[in-house]
Parts: C-alpha cells; sequence; structure tokens
C-alpha cells in the first residue's frame, strides 16, 4: 500500500525549505551573548511609526473578531494612494503568499518562469513546488538583471518572467526605460511580474514605477510590501497592483481571512504616517554612505545599493565571515547562499549597529590575514 508521502509532487520532494536566519534569541542562547545586532533580513532598524503600534494596540481588543475579508478600508486607503482603481489592488500574507497563490494560478507541470540569478530564492521554491521549471539568468557584470538574455531564454513554455527591482541580494535597479522597453518587446501572453518590496528606499530619478503603464500592459503585475519601510515585516501584509481579472482570479484561490485584522489597521495608518517614512529613508541614505566610507577605508570592494541592504566582498570564505561575526553577536548573511562565495550581505542599521558591525568586522578581517 502507497503512502501518501509517495503521492507528493516531485517537485516539492525536491526543493529545499526556505531557510530564514537565526532569531536573536537563538543566537544569544547558543554563543551566551548578550548584545546582538541582527542586519540579517533587511527589516527597518527603526520600526513602525508610533502611530502604528498606537493602532494596534488600541485594534487588539478586537481579535476574537474575524477581518474583513476584502480588506476594503486598506484597500481605499492604497487606492487613494496611487489613483487605481481597487479592483486592481490584491492584498496577501505578505508577498510570498501573492507569489505562491500566483504560481499556483498560471502555472502547469512543466511550465517556465525566467528569473535573474542571483535573485530572491522564495521565486524558485514557488516555481518548483508547482510543478514549473526556473530558468535562471546570470545577473550582467554590472550585477544587474540582464534583460536581453532573460529575453533570449522565452520559450512557448514560458508563463513569467520575474524582476527583483532594487534586486534581492545585490541592491541593484533597473532603470524606468529598461524595463519600459522590455514590456514592449514581451508578448502579452507572458505575466511579468516586477517585485518592488525596497521600491522606497530607490533615491535614483531613473527608477520605475510602473503605476502608469497597468492599464496599458494587462501582463504587468508590480509587487509591494509593508514589511521594509514601514516597518511591518511582523505582520505579514504585501499587495499586488495589477489587471483586475488577475486580481478576481488570485481571489478566488486566496483563503478567506488571509489578511489578519492587526494587519489591515495598522498598514492603513502606516499610509497615513509618510513624516515616519521619510525619516527611515533618510537614516537608510545617510547610513548607506557610512558603509561606503568604511568599506573603502579597509578596501573592500561592495555594490552600491538602491535598498536598505548591501554586498561586501570580504575577500575571505562567506559561511567563515557569517559565522566568526555570530560568534561576536552580528547577524548578516553569507553570500555563499547566493553563489557569491566571499560576500556577505549587510542589513543598513542605526548608526550604532553599523558601528558595532564595523568593529567586528574588522575584528574577523585581521583575524583571517
Amino acid at each position: 500500500m502507497k503512502k501518501i508521502i509517495d503521492n507528493i509532487a516531485d517537485g516539492v520532494k525536491e526543493m529545499n525549505r526556505y531557510q530564514a536566519g537565526k532569531s536573536i534569541e537563538e543566537v544569544q542562547e547558543e554563543y551566551g551573548l548578550e548584545k546582538i545586532v541582527k542586519l540579517a533580513s533587511n527589516e527597518n532598524p527603526l520600526g513602525p511609526a508610533i502611530q502604528v503600534i498606537d493602532t494596534i494596540q488600541s485594534e487588539a481588543k478586537n481579535i476574537s473578531l474575524y477581518p474583513d475579508s476584502d480588506s476594503r478600508e486598506l484597500k481605499k486607503a492604497l487606492s487613494e494612494k496611487y489613483q487605481l482603481d481597487k479592483e486592481r489592488i490584491f492584498l496577501g500574507n505578505g508577498s510570498d503568499e501573492i507569489l505562491d497563490l500566483l504560481m499556483t494560478l498560471i502555472l502547469n507541470q512543466g511550465d517556465e518562469v525566467i528569473q535573474a540569478d542571483p535573485a530572491f530564492i522564495k521565486y524558485e521554491l514557488a516555481v518548483k513546488s508547482r510543478g514549473g521549471k526556473s530558468i535562471k539568468v546570470p545577473l550582467d557584470t554590472d550585477y544587474k538583471h540582464d534583460l536581453k538574455a532573460m529575453e533570449a531564454e522565452i520559450t512557448d513554455k514560458t508563463k513569467a518572467i520575474l524582476i527583483c527591482n532594487p534586486n534581492n541580494p545585490t541592491g541593484t535597479m533597473l532603470k524606468k526605460e529598461e524595463i519600459e522597453s522590455f514590456l514592449e518587446r514581451v508578448s502579452d501572453e507572458i505575466l511579468i511580474m516586477v517585485d518592488q518590496a525596497y521600491l522606497e528606499y530607490i533615491t535614483a530619478e531613473s527608477y520605475f514605477d510602473g503605476i502608469e503603464l497597468l492599464e496599458k500592459h494587462s501582463n504587468l503585475m508590480l509587487m509591494r510590501t509593508f514589511s521594509k519601510v514601514y516597518g511591518l515585516a511582523g505582520m505579514r501584509i504585501g499587495y499586488a497592483l495589477t489587471d483586475p481579472q488577475l486580481v478576481d482570479y488570485l481571489n478566488r484561490i486566496r483563503g478567506p481571512f488571509n489578511v489578519n485584522r492587526l494587519a489591515q489597521k495598522a498598514a492603513v495608518t502606516a499610509l497615513e504616517s509618510q513624516s515616519h517614512v521619510e525619516i527611515c529613508q533618510n537614516l537608510n541614505d545617510k547610513e548607506k554612505n557610512f558603509l561606503y566610507q568604511k568599506f573603502e577605508e579597509l578596501e573592500l570592494e561592495y555594490i552600491e545599493t538602491h535598498a536598505n541592504f548591501l554586498m561586501v566582498d570580504t575577500q575571505m570564505p562567506a559561511a567563515e565571515v557569517f559565522r566568526k561575526l555570530q560568534q561576536q553577536g552580528v547577524i548578516i548573511r553569507p553570500g555563499n547562499q547566493f553563489g557569491m562565495d566571499s560576500w556577505i550581505r549587510v542589513t543598513i542599521g542605526t548608526r550604532a549597529d553599523n558601528e558595532y558591525f564595523i568593529r567586528k568586522l574588522k575584528s574577523v578581517l585581521k583575524e583571517g590575514e
């Protein structure tokens, strides 16, 4: 008699679980440390606006009630922010859920999805678990998406192309005209999903927004989140802006209460707290340049970033640097997970956190000489 697990799809059996970094509590317990600086998960070091905390506390008394299944208040706020019809807005339990639902909706066994390499690891996991195949295209020499090479990989099996902009883990950005030209060249039968999780951290004027193109390109999806600049990573709330028909089908397969009550209320208040967003943006810009300066002093190569993290080449095995920094109370992400064996990814923190990281990194580098 066959066991239940024998019938599980091969794609699921072959995939590895997404490995989140260790929590602050785990590292404290493992190494007996009091001070931990976590710069591994691209979280906002300032957290959400105080008004958002007040909203969460106020709404806590209502958690015995189911949330609004249609998230009407939040959709209204997003609709007004972007001057878009509410029918173009889809909300999810983090962008992760949206990606999973999207792949469930559009993929059949053997279908292909084109993505950059390296890019957000969740892309491949979502595709593989639905029986699809990720076609990985290496970044160009500037660590950016190579759109021409991605276009060359299109076949009759291609169902979607995923563009992470700014890209995680490299922090690089495609310019507005590059993506617009790509959209014109690619068939409207292929979904173009642009992941804009770090959009709010971009300071370059040539950035791609895409809102104005949704009417023209029914195959365009913009995916955004409240996890980063809005500081709500623990609430798990993301959203997609796309064609109304696609939103309709996504709504048919999602859970009826997929966005929790506190997250909906917190997100509405976060949108109203733009002064806090500006504070977070200014801090990120200032501290990014501080880290650039320190890396230059250490004669370390780094990739200029448009996000709230950056990659730096330590000229040592990344796994070793990760382990030694963790032992000293600093959690980062080792680049060997992305195929960048001597690089590490560092979230841009507060000045105190960044100075602490630099001190510990100097110690590790000196030890490795």
